[in-house]
């Protein structure tokens, strides 16, 4: 089958061709660069939900209740979970049979495990493809679930129209250690498993550093016309659904704030990022093999100019 006919079979809702055409994205099969160019024609209507956090603060059991409620609304889900990479395979380590198994046979929802390759900030490139291959498909909702949060972590910005970061009472000593990025990572401030003890310690924790850096940020700015955002801190019970309908509200209070010229300033920048992530993606092998050619390795000064003269960069 043709790249265009499968394309075809994929906008018209076949989910088996939306899988192939995942993994043609993921492996980077040759013509994948048209057929997302292809794509790109299609997509502009799914918004995209990121979900991060520290191993082991729920993001998975709050995925798959943000879908279920999502679902009931009539929502077609696609998921993507990022995984940890093999060292050999270079693909997810964890898979899709054992993530979200209530929604397996759900025909409007699609799960797809992939690997973040080594990516600096725990996301690859074929990550941000699928979520225009699911936007493509149909999709309403696009989930991210990424691997982890640190300084590293800020890729998810680039992906998501809203970022949660997931926490737990216990993450005090992860908060002390991110506090640079973390302010700048989540739109929501999720405390999930809130029964426990310290969940209002850290609510409050979060809600000082917040106004903290809502200061710092005042005196370092000329005032604008128009009202920052201010994440939500929420506290939430993922495993009994407590707390899950207010956090999709506040998602929604999200997406309306993002409207204006602000978006658009920011999808130009995040278009321009991508496409220069493209470009190093595609220049890196074939630059690679033209260094292989070259046979000059006693000066690396002198290979790099040999090498930029003759393509002429």
């Amino acid at each position: 089958m043709s790249s265009r006919e499968l394309i075809k079979k994929m906008l018209s809702g076949d989910k088996a061709a939306l899988a192939r055409v995942i993994t043609l994205v993921e492996n980077r099969s040759n013509g994948h660069l048209a057929l997302m160019a292809e794509i790109q024609k299609h997509c502009g209507q799914a918004t995209t939900i990121g979900v991060t956090g520290p191993p082991g603060s729920g993001k998975s059991t709050l995925v798959d209740k943000l879908t279920k409620n999502l679902r009931a609304e009539g929502k077609k889900i696609g998921i993507v979970a990022i995984d940890p990479s093999s060292p050999f395979s270079g693909g997810a380590v964890l898979g899709d049979r054992i993530r979200m198994q209530d929604h397996a046979t759900d025909e409007a929802v699609f799960i797809r495990s992939l690997g973040s390759r080594g990516s600096r900030g725990g996301l690859s490139r074929a990550t941000r493809e699928v979520v225009k291959l699911y936007d493509a498909f149909g999709m309403d909702i696009v989930i991210v679930e990424t691997v982890g949060v640190g300084q590293t972590e800020l890729d998810i910005m680039e992906v998501a129209d809203t970022t949660l970061v997931v926490l737990t009472p216990e993450s005090g000593d992860t908060i002390q250690t991110m506090k640079a990025g973390i302010l700048e990572i989540a739109d929501i401030f999720v405390v999930n498993k809130a029964d426990r003890d310290g969940a209002g310690q850290i609510q409050a924790e979060l809600m000082a550093m917040l106004q903290l850096g809502e200061e710092t940020k005042k005196r370092g700015e000329a005032p604008s016309g128009g009202t920052p955002w201010k994440p939500p801190v929420l506290l939430v019970q993922a495993t009994k659904e407590i707390g899950i309908g207010e956090l999709l509200q506040e998602i929604r209070r999200h997406e309306k704030s993002r409207s204006g010229p602000e978006k658009g300033k920011k999808r130009k920048a995040l278009f321009q990022e991508e496409a220069r992530e493209i470009l190093l993606d595609e220049l890196r092998p074939r630059l690679q093999r033209r260094m292989n050619k070259e046979g000059v390795w006693e000066n690396p000064y002198e290979l790099v100019a040999k090498i930029l003269a003759k393509i002429n960069l």
